[in-house]
């Protein structure tokens, strides 16, 4: 008999230096604010592992309601390593893809907010027309636009 505990992925965290930017950019994107807060005390470091903690978080939902990013800005202890500049081949957790309607419409759109392709826009097949882009902070986000959309 097979047993399945899991009943959802919650979120994807991303820590980031500036809050207020990264609300501002992934807003742009599509994501609405959730909620904002601290999050600080002996259990929030016993979760992380980090001992004593002070963490601004702003929650960031999808139109759907059912995707969400964690932005985290750590107050103390600062943050200790930057994988922003990490190219799209590096190890461990990388980058949040988002499905758009115009690829090319939302790349203008967040170059005006700093945004820049990383390589090109390509189209995989009749079926997306993708590409990556670093955001705010360096961040890496995929864009794809669904082709073919009413077959």
């Amino acid at each position: 008999m097979t047993y399945n505990n899991l009943k959802r992925m919650d979120n994807v965290g991303i820590v980031v230096e500036s809050l207020d930017n990264a609300i501002t950019f992934f807003t742009e994107i599509g994501l609405k604010l959730e909620g904002r807060g601290t999050v600080e005390g002996e259990w929030a470091g016993r979760v992380t592992g980090l001992g004593s903690q002070c963490v601004e978080i702003a929650m960031m939902v999808t139109p759907d309601g059912h995707s969400r990013l964690e932005l985290s800005q750590f107050l103390t202890p600062p943050a200790i390593s930057d994988h922003r500049s990490a190219p799209v081949n590096s190890l461990g957790y990388l980058r949040v893809m988002f499905t758009v309607e115009d690829i090319d419409e939302m790349v203008t759109r967040l170059s005006k907010h700093g945004a820049q392709l990383v390589g090109e826009v390509v189209q995989y097949k009749d079926a997306y027309r993708l590409c990556y882009i670093r955001g705010t902070e360096g961040l890496l986000i995929g864009l794809a636009e669904e082709l073919n959309k009413n077959e």
